[in-house]
């Protein structure tokens, strides 16, 4: 499926026809009749709308045509979190979920897709603002685990926490002031929450966590790549529920 969508009618063609827009780019204080319409289409998908100057619209056009609108589509559906919910109870198993704070490399969102897929965690909650979405580069990157794992999209991970907390849910986030994270019981219906790749777990959401948990480094770097730490995290996890 295309990335990108250029041009006024295929763009609200894009919207009409149902597909899931996760980025509207539009000209700033452009007021004409096609525009309007497009970014009341968009309110209606509670799309991410960007109002730009001419200058980046030109920087982000692949077609040199894009008449002051560009919308970024998911290369892959969207699931719920009932979706994960369900996959968990279904397999008769304690929901294990990924919940990514803010990621921005696709390269990354895809590697932890394949993580989650691979370690057995029933999906993937990712936000709508400042984080990457469901690119072809990700989907790429997963190596197919794309298929196999379904990935929400929810509008306020910390609200996200504090509902699935009412269905049982624990959470645990890597962060280097935290406790050692074999000393940490992780067993159970369990959240594993991945900061961003500068700035780590927000405060917000750190302190909707139960567990924070940090990863042992000798190393003379203070930080791991956000994807790999995802995969040390999850198989403690793993490493826990199999005992």
């Amino acid at each position: 499926m295309s990335e990108q969508i250029e041009g006024r009618n295929a763009v609200l063609e894009a919207f009409r026809s149902g597909k899931c827009v996760d980025k509207l780019f539009v000209l700033d204080r452009c007021q004409d009749g096609p525009v309007r319409t497009i970014i009341r289409e968009a309110r209606k998908k509670d799309t991410i709308i960007n109002f730009v100057q001419k200058e980046r619209l030109d920087q982000l056009s692949e077609t040199g045509a894009h008449q002051g609108v560009i919308a970024q589509v998911a290369a892959y559906e969207y699931s719920t979190v009932e979706d994960i919910l369900k996959k968990a109870k279904e397999k008769g198993e304690p929901p294990f979920i990924f919940l990514l704070d803010d990621i921005e490399d696709p390269h990354n969102l895809g590697a932890i897709i394949r993580t989650a897929n691979l370690a057995g965690a029933h999906g993937v909650i990712i936000p709508k603002r400042h984080a990457v979405g469901l690119t072809s580069t990700v989907a790429k990157t997963s190596a197919g685990a794309l298929n196999y794992t379904p990935v929400a999209k929810v509008s306020n991970l910390g609200q996200t926490i504090e509902e699935l907390k009412k269905e049982g849910m624990w959470f645990v986030c890597a962060d280097m002031g935290g406790e050692l994270m074999y000393n940490l019981n992780l067993t159970g219906p369990m959240g594993v929450v991945i900061g961003n790749e500068g700035e780590g777990v927000s405060r917000l959401v750190k302190e909707k966590c139960d567990f924070v948990a940090a990863i042992p480094m000798k190393g003379d770097i203070d930080s791991l790549n956000a994807s790999v730490a995802a995969g040390i995290l999850a198989y403690e996890v793993v490493r826990q529920r199999m005992k």
